[in-house]
């Protein structure tokens, strides 16, 4: 079972790397409502590695904040590999980031189908001067606090690669 104070060491490590490299962070979250920014912004000193988080909840919001287009939500839904990188690719054209990551899912209980199940999630990395790039995960439908902490996990660990493997340009 992973809960939010087992992720508290992760965050301090993406911190740590992302403060060596001198790179800031931006978070897009959906079905995450906030709780990347919120581990992140937990630890003290955070304000020097993180900029900002957009909760996009809402399509409307998807569009107005992270510059997501309405002819993908149309043709390909919120949740989705298209969606997860306009979210992070837009979180980083928004801040002064050098890398994002976006989270957009089914963290249920309801609200899953049968293409897209609870415990579906795309999560969208966008490093500067890269196209963003997209991971897929099904979590089993465990509940959905099981699910988000999952999701925040991914969602550290793929900041922390990215921030890892970070090359300046």
């Amino acid at each position: 079972m992973t809960d939010l104070e087992t992720l508290l060491p992760l965050a301090e490590r993406v911190l740590s790397a992302c403060q060596k490299k001198g790179l800031m962070v931006a978070t897009a979250e959906s079905c995450t409502g906030g709780l990347i920014a919120g581990i992140l912004t937990e630890i003290a000193g955070s304000s020097a590695v993180f900029d900002r988080g957009f909760v996009t909840y809402s399509n409307e919001a998807k569009k107005d904040l992270l510059n997501v287009k309405s002819a993908d939500l149309d043709a390909y839904g919120a949740v989705s590999e298209q969606i997860a990188r306009q979210m992070a690719s837009g979180a980083l054209a928004n801040s002064r980031a050098q890398i994002a990551v976006a989270v957009t899912g089914v963290a249920g209980p309801g609200g899953g189908s049968e293409d897209k199940p609870v415990g579906t999630v795309y999560f969208g990395i966008a490093v500067h001067g890269e196209r963003a790039e997209h991971k897929h995960c099904l979590f089993s439908d465990e509940g959905r606090e099981q699910i988000r902490a999952l999701s925040i996990k991914t969602a550290l660990e793929l900041l922390l690669n990215a921030a890892n493997s970070f090359v300046a340009r």
